[in-house]
């Protein structure tokens, strides 16, 4: 299916591995020109390469922390000037610590905030600007199933995922009139990192090997399967594409029919 974005340019976060390496993939799929990051400057720019040996596109890698203002800065100019202002934007960072109320201390909220809120909206602070002096663009946030349907002991990614999606929500309003949507992707289980490490921590805290806890997982998913990150991509792609051009303000969950409510 052609998109309609072939020669757009796309940023995606955190984009070395997983689920941002998977929206990477799939722009550059469709013939986006694709600037990703990551912390590790190495990373980034080996999985650029392969991406762009994949797929025929040019990928460019940076190096990055979203939850530091002045790299988000030095990311959004390096981007600038290596393809140009970026016409689609994923924003996406790794999940903070596990923990409960109880065992989370208070200087941990301040941290989760700039890596699940802020890092987002520096993001789309520092782009909206160009899309709309464009009248065009898409913004896509990788948020979670959790901001509709809170995960035991994950609380502070709850929180700070759900308090993106209000500024998601109410920003899309305000971006509709020139020609840019916003949408968050909320994923459930897939193949990635940060399902390992939450696993094992799993495991640890209820004395399981960590094969028994990936069953669970996977048990716990109608589909009984992982999601992929490729597929979890093609979404973000889709969102991306012309086609989606009246869809804003969404939130889609890609989760393999895990979320158990109805809205």
């Amino acid at each position: 299916m052609d998109l309609g974005i072939h020669g757009k340019i796309a940023l995606v976060a955190a984009a070395s591995s997983g689920l941002g390496r998977g929206c990477a993939r799939q722009l550059a799929a469709q013939q986006c020109r694709v600037a990703i990051c990551g912390r590790n400057a190495a990373a980034a720019e080996q999985a650029a390469r392969e991406i762009e040996s994949e797929t025929g596109s040019q990928v460019v890698g940076f190096g990055a922390d979203v939850q530091r203002a002045q790299d988000v800065d030095q990311l959004v100019s390096s981007v600038r000037q290596t393809l140009g202002d970026p016409q689609i934007l994923v924003t996406n960072a790794g999940g903070p610590a596990p923990g409960t109320f109880a065992s989370t201390p208070l200087e941990a909220y301040d941290k989760a905030l700039q890596l699940n809120l802020m890092s987002a909206v520096r993001l789309i602070h520092a782009v909206a600007p160009a899309m709309k002096a464009q009248r065009w663009g898409r913004i896509i946030a990788i948020t979670s199933i959790s901001v509709k349907q809170p995960i035991g002991n994950l609380l502070l990614s709850n929180m700070a995922r759900a308090g993106l999606t209000g500024f998601l929500k109410t920003i899309a309003t305000e971006m509709a009139p020139f020609g840019i949507t916003v949408n968050a992707l909320l994923p459930g289980i897939h193949k990635t990192s940060r399902i390992d490490q939450l696993a094992q921590d799993r495991a640890k805290r209820e004395g399981k090997p960590i094969e028994q806890v990936l069953q669970e997982m996977v048990a716990a998913i109608p589909c009984k399967i992982m999601g992929e990150p490729d597929d979890f991509g093609a979404a973000a792609a889709f969102l991306a594409g012309i086609q989606a051009g009246h869809i804003t303000g969404q939130n889609l969950l890609v989760d393999g029919g895990q979320y158990s409510g109805l809205l």
